[in-house]
């Protein structure tokens, strides 16, 4: 211990002496970090440049894809493949379905909601829920409509949920599915579309939807006028999430095709609100002719039914 003590004393007699002999010299602290030149191999960013990152989502693309190396993929074949696409919280959930019914002018969906963690369990229920309420609300509002015709004999349509099932799922992963294709194919053309996954698309697509569940309900007034001010208003706040979300990823690309690709989400978005409107809901009224009934007395009674 003695020998340590001494040797400690010499090393700071040492740095005395130096000091001492040039006392300009620089010293550093441990305490203190050391300062890196600002202009050392830096490089200004373009303008313009970060707002196209923010729009897009491409500054956290590449921490994404590095977590994403990081994780282990199960097989497809396995329930722990499928179980990473539900790894969702209530309010995960909670916070998309506000943003989907609230959207943020110059905010994209994609990178403020999803990229960080893209799941199935939002869409596929808010689907499954939309189309027993499209399908309920169709069969009490035609109830509604004909409720103390004295001809009317109220007989539920079951066929109504398949019919919507199917219109409904078929949108929310066949529409996704082709623009989801068509956006690859452009990005092998044109350098700056930005490809969202698919998982990503059909993300957006179905917490899009969820306007829809409210409308739907809403649509039980037997008002033609109040269920097309409620169809419009459903598809201004649901398709400027689709507009916002993919209109980023396409304006580097030929004018004419960008317009018409956010004009092909929008149109195919209004028939399917359109479609669920005049089909469920203002369905025309069909006059079928009744059997004619003979009476005792000779005469006959002709009922009519709708």
């Amino acid at each position: 211990i003695a020998s340590l003590v001494m040797y400690l004393f010499a090393e700071f007699d040492d740095a005395a002496n130096l000091l001492a002999a040039n006392p300009d010299a620089t010293t550093i602290s441990i305490d203190e970090p050391v300062e890196i030149p600002k202009n050392q191999h830096s490089r200004l960013p373009e303008p313009g440049r970060e707002e196209d990152d923010e729009l897009l989502g491409t500054d956290d693309s590449d921490k994404t894809e590095l977590l994403a190396g990081q994780k282990k993929s199960a097989p497809f074949w396995t329930f722990e493949y499928y179980q990473t696409f539900f790894d969702v919280d209530t309010y995960q959930v909670l916070d998309r379905i506000k943003g989907s019914v609230f959207p943020v002018p110059g905010k994209n969906f994609v990178r403020l909601y999803i990229r960080s963690n893209p799941d199935l369990y939002g869409p596929f229920w808010i689907c499954a829920t939309l189309v027993f309420t499209i399908a309920v609300s169709g069969n009490l509002s035609n109830f509604f409509i004909h409720l103390g015709k004295p001809t009317y004999h109220y007989v539920p349509e079951f066929r109504k949920v398949s019919i919507a099932a199917t219109t409904i799922y078929a949108y929310a992963w066949l529409v996704p599915l082709a623009l989801w294709g068509f956006l690859m194919w452009r990005n092998s053309k044109v350098m700056n579309i930005v490809s969202y996954s698919f998982l990503e698309i059909v993300c957006v697509y179905g917490y899009s939807l969820f306007i829809y569940i409210p409308t739907a309900i809403l649509w039980i007034i037997p008002q033609k006028v109040v269920r097309w001010v409620l169809v419009m208003f459903s598809l201004c706040l649901s398709g400027s999430v689709l507009v916002m979300t993919f209109w980023p990823a396409v304006r580097d690309d030929n004018r004419r095709i960008a317009l018409a690709t956010v004009g092909t989400i929008v149109l195919l978005h209004a028939l399917l609100a359109v479609g669920c409107l005049a089909y469920f809901f203002d369905a025309p009224e069909l006059d079928f002719p009744a059997p004619i009934i003979p009476a005792h007395n000779g005469t006959t009674v002709i009922t009519k039914v709708s």
